[in-house]
């Protein structure tokens, strides 16, 4: 059964849940709404939703640095109250962020951080692309939807596989933190700096090298 997109806002509106989650438990409930409320549920994913909108205004800065002194990440976590940013499994969680960034080179938290002139800036260039590859004006046009989703999947933290489980993307994978610890969690704001960024040096695979350390 094909999912549409309305269908899609129906269970947004209905769970609170992500656009990507929401697709999926249709997906996987063949397009049946109640079957899909309660896969979410199921999943936690509904319920770490209707805490999204609660005050996140505690948590932890955490710093990671890579490759002795190569790679350096700050990033910020937000949770509701002291006592849950003392919790290991929220502490943990917020090594894994500063570990994703550090391994995927996020340059936004969120697609809504995206500012609009770069979001512009990047259809003109892959409508482009699809014109030099032979594509008609209006295909092209229609191209530029589906690669623009691939460049925030790219530059989203919350939209990046995450590191140690690429069926989950980060999104997915902060929302059942959210359930488990019963807070609503925010990624606020990281800063990334790697030595000699802009110098000209050798290529290196720092997801790879990160990969390892996890292992």
């Amino acid at each position: 059964m094909e999912i549409s997109a309305s269908m899609v806002k129906e269970l947004r509106e209905r769970t609170g849940a992500g656009m990507m989650d929401c697709k999926k438990a249709l997906v996987e409930s063949n397009g049946d709404m109640e079957k899909a409320i309660e896969y979410l549920r199921e999943k936690g994913i509904a319920k770490a939703a209707k805490k999204a909108g609660r005050l996140a205004s505690e948590g932890i800065v955490d710093a990671y640095i890579h490759g002795g002194g190569r790679i350096g990440v700050l990033v910020e976590v937000n949770i509701e109250t002291d006592f849950a940013a003392k919790n290991e499994e929220f502490r943990s969680f917020v090594r894994d962020i500063a570990m994703q960034i550090a391994a995927m080179n996020p340059t936004y938290v969120k697609r809504e951080d995206v500012p609009a002139d770069v979001i512009e800036k990047e259809k003109e260039i892959l409508k482009a692309q699809a014109i030099n590859e032979g594509k008609p004006a209006h295909i092209a046009e229609k191209m530029v939807a589906g690669r623009l989703e691939k460049f925030f999947n790219e530059v989203c933290l919350l939209e990046q596989p995450f590191i140690k489980d690429n069926d989950k993307t980060v999104q997915q994978v902060l929302q059942e933190k959210i359930a488990v610890i019963g807070e609503n969690i925010n990624i606020r704001r990281f800063v990334r700096y790697e030595m000699g960024e802009g110098l000209e040096k050798k290529e290196e695979n720092f997801a790879e090298e990160v990969m390892k350390q996890i292992k």
